[in-house]
């Protein structure tokens, strides 16, 4: 059970590129998530999925000696919803569906690959700590990070309101 959660129910032995195959797997769910309750409902998904990655994670290291395996996607699972939420909450405020703001989905995939595998400054540090911590405080720094990359984008594409 343990193993089939910090791999996402499979996803993160997909290869090559299993945090790519988790980054993946996570975005039906958060359609799914966002579809059935909206933003609260895949805000309180990423409060969940931390805690029980953090949990499942500390289970794994316990016994296997790789620091961060490849097939814990768990924390990207954490990392795309994060990057998600500008998304989920600008779809609620508009009325529309969270599919209609697509290439903000795009972006936030793109963004928050580029920030887990980059891994620049508070990223990389994150990465550094190790243990269970720091294989979840990475990817939700990187879902910070492409958070902000979305809010930009759309800033940019709706026209940022002159100061």
């Amino acid at each position: 059970m343990i193993r089939l959660l910090a791999s996402f129910l499979g996803a993160g032995f997909l290869q090559p590129g299993p945090g790519t195959w988790g980054s993946l797997a996570a975005l039906p769910v958060a359609w799914a998530l966002h579809t059935l309750g909206g933003f609260p409902a895949l805000a309180t998904a990423v409060g969940l999925v931390l805690a029980l990655g953090w949990w499942a994670t500390g289970q794994v290291l316990r016994t296997d000696p790789d620091p961060d395996p490849a097939w814990i996607v768990i924390d990207e699972v954490a990392g795309m919803w994060i990057a998600l939420l500008p998304v989920s909450a600008g779809a609620a405020h508009a009325g529309v569906p969270v599919l209609a703001l697509w290439p903000g989905w795009v972006v936030a995939f793109l963004a928050f690959r580029l920030f887990d595998i980059w891994k620049p400054g508070p990223v990389g540090w994150a990465d550094r700590r190790g243990g269970a911590f720091g294989v979840m405080l990475d990817d939700v720094i990187a879902g910070l990070l492409a958070a902000l990359a979305v809010i930009a984008g759309a800033a940019i594409a709706h026209g940022v309101p002159a100061a």
